[in-house]
């Protein structure tokens, strides 16, 4: 892209963009409108050589204006010829653009979906009465289930799907589901397989499976190059019990690992007012921990790799000992824990490696909480993530384990509970006539939020009629103060969360709920949807 655009500059091009990212925006049903005007081979020059008709010319009449990703390609003359057109213009348009055009005018196919539609139709299995190894492999080389398997990975990526789910519905069907935006939907059913045929292709095409065993969890690895680029798959495999005892019935959830989600700008993490500021400033301090807190999937590693991308500079020495390693992390070394090397281990080795920032993926139990607690007070900054409701709970819980009360006041810089809701789709709605009754039951004062534009989901082809597409994070911030510090120094049998808690709001701390319904004020979710995300107050 810099490219194109000096060479648009120094040959002075016009710049074109799309003002608006959705699919229905005036500008590419324009040019969608251009497109099918001409016959299917211009069109595929035309996406050959990126370019696309834009618009007419505002002051010449007639005059058609092409968009192009490299206007100073020597063929595109020649193409825009076979038009005839009396009076045409190159200009420069950006690829990013040009890619928003692309996916409405040509989508990319899904060649094993369509080759499996193309083997279904004669697909099928005949009652056995045990499980035949034979038979399985008679299944797997009908191809139909490979197609299925690699198609449901494409598919699972282009849609930003987080986990894809194989289930086995019966001895002689599966059904997949896909994860997106925290929700699991039924994406597929593959009648007439064995579910064990299923597995055995997932397993041959991974790495670290072994797919004659069926009786013990495993974990395996597949990658692939998806529209051009490098996607992990993180696999895992579960033994289950069926109602036909004849059947070793295993379920599969593969997690995408797709690099251009990590998100490295801390602007787009969702942090607001106090939450930001006592953030940002916590992870510049030289020393100390931060620790993300919430249940699994909630991003919590995405915060905080987002928070390491901060930090590092080729001037610090930067470590992460992760179980498993999801996202590669440019300047950093991640350790990767084996049955060769736990946790505790790789803590301890981490510490003659002359660290400056660590990252510890998880703190699970004593000895992990130990070391990490002990990185942070010896001049290490330290960034961490543990299991629990709320930020005050975080430093019980360290308690608990056996932390002793000043070590956790001098280590900890900062805590921050995080929790994901669904963001309003385009088509939202707002919502009329609330009453103040409603705004008090829920807490809030109604002089405040009657008048404020509240909206709801509505429903639209775009988000698949749920009214959501896409999550953003709700925060809160237990910065550790002078004052929350002492009431940590001074805990008695167990840590008093209900007084560090009321420190903390007077500090200017929100509550999950709390900032949830900052993101409501803004039109960013519904009520509804932090209501069912999170905890009373």
């Amino acid at each position: 892209d810099k490219i194109y655009s000096e060479l648009a500059e120094l040959y002075a091009f016009k710049k074109l963009e799309i003002e608006e990212s959705e699919e229905s925006s005036p500008q590419i049903s324009r040019i969608v409108k251009f497109m099918e005007c001409y016959d299917t081979d211009f069109r595929k020059q035309l996406i050959k050589h990126k370019i696309i008709p834009f618009c007419f010319d505002d002051e010449i009449e007639n005059k058609l204006v092409f968009g192009a990703v490299d206007p100073t390609d020597p063929e595109l003359p020649k193409v825009v010829n076979k038009l005839n057109l009396n009076s045409y213009e190159i200009a420069y348009l950006p690829p990013q653009h040009y890619k928003k055009v692309l996916d409405v005018i040509a989508p990319k196919e899904n060649e094993f979906l369509k080759n499996l539609g193309e083997t279904e139709e004669n697909y099928s299995i005949e009652e056995e009465t045990s499980l035949d190894e034979n038979l399985i492999e008679v299944e797997i080389n009908k191809s139909a289930l490979v197609n299925l398997f690699e198609g449901a990975l494409i598919e699972g990526v282009r849609k930003g799907v987080s986990d894809i789910h194989f289930i086995p519905a019966s001895s002689k069907s599966v059904s997949i589901f896909f994860r997106l935006d925290g929700k699991l939907k039924e994406w597929h059913k593959q009648e007439h397989t064995m579910p064990e045929a299923m597995v055995a292709v997932i397993k041959d095409r991974s790495r670290g499976l072994n797919r004659f065993e069926r009786e013990i969890a495993q974990d395996g690895f597949i990658q692939r190059e998806v529209d051009d680029q490098i996607i992990r798959f993180r696999v895992s495999i579960l033994p289950t019990v069926g109602a036909e005892f004849k059947n070793k019935f295993e379920r599969v959830v593969i997690r995408i690992l797709d690099d251009r989600k990590v998100i490295t700008d801390l602007e787009k993490l969702g942090l607001d007012g106090y939450s930001r500021e006592r953030f940002n400033a916590a992870i510049k301090k030289p020393q100390g921990m931060v620790i993300l807190t919430g249940p699994t999937g909630c991003g919590k590693s995405t915060t905080l790799v987002a928070a390491l991308y901060q930090v590092i500079d080729p001037s610090v020495n930067v470590l992460t000992v992760e179980d498993p390693v999801e996202y590669v992390i440019k300047g950093a070394a991640q350790l990767k824990i084996s049955h060769k090397m736990d946790f505790e281990q790789a803590l301890r080795s981490i510490l003659r490696h002359d660290p400056d920032i660590v990252l510890v993926g998880e703190i699970r139990d004593r000895l992990t909480a130990d070391i990490a607690i002990k990185l942070a007070n010896t001049g290490h900054l330290t960034f961490s993530t543990l299991h629990t409701n709320d930020a005050a709970s975080a430093v019980a819980r360290l308690y608990k384990m056996g932390i002793e009360p000043f070590l956790l006041a001098s280590a900890i810089n900062i805590i921050v509970a995080q929790r994901l809701v669904r963001k309003l789709c385009s088509c939202k709605k707002r919502v009329e006539n609330l009453t103040e009754e409603y705004f008090t039951s829920l807490g809030l004062n109604p002089e405040e939020w009657l008048g404020q534009e509240i909206y709801e989901a509505n429903g639209c082809k775009k988000c698949l009629n749920t009214g959501f597409q896409g999550r953003l994070a709700i925060h809160e911030a237990l910065n550790i103060s002078k004052e929350i510090k002492h009431l940590i120094y001074n805990a008695g049998e167990e840590i008093d969360e209900d007084a560090i808690n009321k420190v903390a709001r007077k500090d200017g701390t929100l509550s999950l709920r709390a900032s949830g319904f900052e993101k409501v004020k803004q039109g960013l979710t519904s009520f509804n949807e932090v209501i069912t995300t999170t905890m009373e107050d």
